[in-house]
């Protein structure tokens, strides 16, 4: 069973990447979400897929929005909350810090627990672990009843630096598993084992917010998947970019808040070692939002605290900005009478105007569309847009600007585009990067539709758009690796004694060498790195550095120090070579590692043997002068070494992608797109 299937759920579409790993070759597909249920979406696919897979599926890799959504529309599981005694309102409290700092009005969001579901148990561990109030066992019991009167469907338990001594927690955990068998527990010493106190909180009872949520959809999956007799493995995308098992995704979804966004960026590391473009922004624009990430050398930056859906997380992730921008962000005038777009969308439902599913409001895909730079059929002809529909909506716009019909789609995309430079500005500029020394690369179902404007503004030379750009997220999601991380607190000064730092390290390094075991990886497919956070002494934040643990002196003083100086002068532009420094964290990734596949073809699940459209003209607004004609080309005639030097519209399966004047594009390895500006 040689096929991989990489299936990942967006707002708008589910997409589908199948390959088969013996012979490279790879289809896509696209259905329409169903918000409401996502394992149906993806049935669908595989139905329409099934022709594809008669020997058989190997593996299917899922990227998810359920997470994600749940965050973000506050429709978790019923949560209680078990802490130290004397900091039930941490979570509540939190940090000194306001959303918006010069917004009087504006408060952090309201806590997932309400008070009267938070409860405190009288232990203490200490700073250096050691136990300074015991625990009392009696206490268990009218705990138990307490959760049960609440009616809690999960439970958080997060006790002062249980990181360091999780023993109470574990009592804890285990009594409530035993007295309450269906209730989901979830332990700050298995979701996030490190120090910052309201950070590994807040983590924790997200992870137990949507464990029930999470978890029901994972087993509806599992059973839909079952029934399918499909006899495969399946990979959750987490938010670093790696996969996990179906179990663990249930027992852990908090890791999957950014599931969907860091498969497409891992397909674009993919796409990278192709195309031999290594320093890369990804520009992942959807139906209702846009994605971007900064990639050197093949590396994806990582972050290990941000906030989802206005809540602090704590955890390795790709470090990806995201912003209200997509095909279906609605254009309105706001109160101050200027035009804005976003970041309210049309969604999959009504969805834009030109959709012609009852939708009014205008669109940047009804703005695209009256301009000329989208076919009246998207998918591949499944479905036909009614630029009519889009026209109205833009012109009742626009009579309120007192702007023509072609203005006012002009100013659409010009506000949506610079919602997006700032965007990839915040990962690049903002973190020490000069964006013109990186290709940006362009995907999701819009990006390759406004690349070239994007990277205009940001004086970016290149830009590359993979064979199939509203299905890389899928396609990264098949190519991504089993992944598990691990992460110990070792708090030790750099130029003292590094016994305890070495200690943590060996034990994290034995803990992915039993995760290998337990997940039955050959030998010859496991990959394991290492990494410590390191900061000045009386620095609050602190900076990753990887190292090789093959490498004898990976403790070795000085390297280390040397490496922690180049990257705190990349990030803020200095570095002070004689101030002390500390280890403060040690992080191993275990992988199991997957080759990927070399690609011979791509084709969608109802293409036959039938030849490529032909080639015609078409009128497309660049500017607001005058319409070019344009070329209109089909993507499946191009070969590698084909090129193009005229204004032209090339049209796909799942993505629309424009070439302007003064632009080159060339088709390179791999069947990407590289567009050039003129010299």
């Amino acid at each position: 069973m040689p096929k991989i299937l990489g299936v990942d759920v967006g707002g708008t579409f589910t997409d589908f990447f199948l390959v088969d790993d013996q012979t490279g070759e790879t289809w896509v597909h696209k259905v329409n979400s169903t918000p409401d249920d996502p394992s149906r979406a993806i049935l669908s696919g595989v139905n329409a897929l099934a022709p594809r897979m008669s020997d058989g599926l190997s593996f299917l890799a899922h990227g998810t929005t359920v997470a994600t959504n749940a965050l973000i529309q506050r429709r978790g599981g019923k949560v209680a909350l078990v802490t130290t005694a004397g900091f039930r309102d941490l979570l509540e409290i939190g940090r000194q810090t306001r959303p918006k700092i010069y917004d009087l009005k504006v408060d952090n969001p309201a806590p997932l627990v309400p008070r009267q579901r938070r409860f405190e148990i009288v232990e203490r561990i200490d700073a250096k672990g050691e136990v300074d109030t015991p625990f009392d066992a009696s206490q268990i019991a009218s705990l138990i009843q307490k959760i049960k009167d609440c009616e809690a469907e999960s439970v958080a338990v997060c006790f002062l630096f249980s990181f360091l001594n999780p023993h109470h927690e574990r009592l804890i955990g285990q009594a409530l598993r035993d007295q309450i068998p269906d209730i989901e527990v979830s332990l700050s010493s298995d979701i996030q084992p490190e120090f910052r106190e309201y950070e590994r909180l807040s983590t924790t009872v997200l992870n137990a917010y949507l464990q029930p949520l999470v978890g029901r959809y994972m087993t509806t999956l599992a059973d839909a998947l079952e029934k399918k007799a499909l006899g495969c493995k399946v990979g959750i995308s987490q938010s670093s970019g790696g996969l996990m098992s179906i179990d663990r995704a249930a027992a852990v979804p908090i890791r999957t808040a950014l599931s969907g966004p860091a498969a497409g960026v891992t397909g674009a590391i993919a796409l990278s070692k192709l195309s031999g473009h290594q320093n890369l922004i990804t520009f992942d624009m959807g139906g209702t939002s846009t994605d971007v990430c900064l990639v050197s050398n093949g590396q994806a930056e990582m972050a290990y605290a941000r906030n989802v859906a206005e809540f602090p997380v704590r955890l390795a992730m790709l470090d990806i900005h995201t912003v209200g921008a997509g095909g279906g962000s609605i254009a309105f005038i706001d109160r101050d009478g200027l035009l804005k777009v976003g970041p309210r969308s049309a969604g999959a439902a009504p969805g834009p105007a030109c959709y012609g599913q009852g939708g009014t409001e205008p669109t940047v895909t009804d703005a695209n569309l009256v301009l000329g730079r989208l076919p009246a059929q998207l998918v591949g002809g499944d479905m036909r847009l009614d630029i009519a529909q889009a026209e109205a909506a833009i012109e009742n716009l626009g009579q309120k600007l007192d702007l023509g019909l072609m203005e006012t789609a002009h100013g659409i995309i010009r506000i949506v585009n610079s919602n997006m430079v700032r965007a990839i500005r915040a990962v690049s500029i903002e973190r020490g990067h000069d964006p013109r020394s990186f290709t940006l690369a362009a995907f999701g179902g819009a990006g390759a539709l406004h690349a070239v404007e994007v990277a205009r503004e940001l004086d970016m030379p290149s830009i590359l758009i993979p064979p199939a750009p509203g299905i890389l997220c899928a396609e990264g999601v098949a190519a991504a690796d089993l992944e598990e991380a691990f992460v110990a607190t070792c708090r030790t000064p750099l130029n003292g004694s590094l016994d305890l730092v070495r200690t943590s390290a060996t034990k994290l390094l034995q803990e992915a060498d039993t995760w290998f075991e337990t997940e039955q990886v050959a030998t010859s497919l496991r990959n394991k790195s290492l990494a410590f956070d390191m900061r000045y002494i009386g620095q609050n934040f602190e900076l990753t550095v990887a190292k090789d643990e093959l490498a004898d002196d990976f403790l070795d003083p000085a390297s280390l120090r040397s490496s922690f100086l180049a990257a705190h002068k990349t990030k803020y532009g200095h570095s002070d070579p004689d101030a002390a420094i500390e280890i403060v964290n040690v992080r191993v990734v275990a992988r199991q590692l997957r080759p990927p596949a070399h690609r011979t073809s791509l084709s969608h699940a109802d293409q036959d043997s039938s030849g490529p459209e032909a080639a015609g003209t078409h009128s497309v607004w660049f500017n607001t002068d005058q319409p070019h004609e344009s070329t209109i080309v089909d993507r499946a005639t191009l070969r590698e070494g084909d090129s193009l030097d005229t204004p032209s519209v090339i049209s796909q399966f799942d993505a629309t992608t424009l070439l302007p004047p003064g632009y080159n594009l060339s088709v390179v390895s791999g069947g990407s797109l590289l567009i050039e500006a003129r010299k």
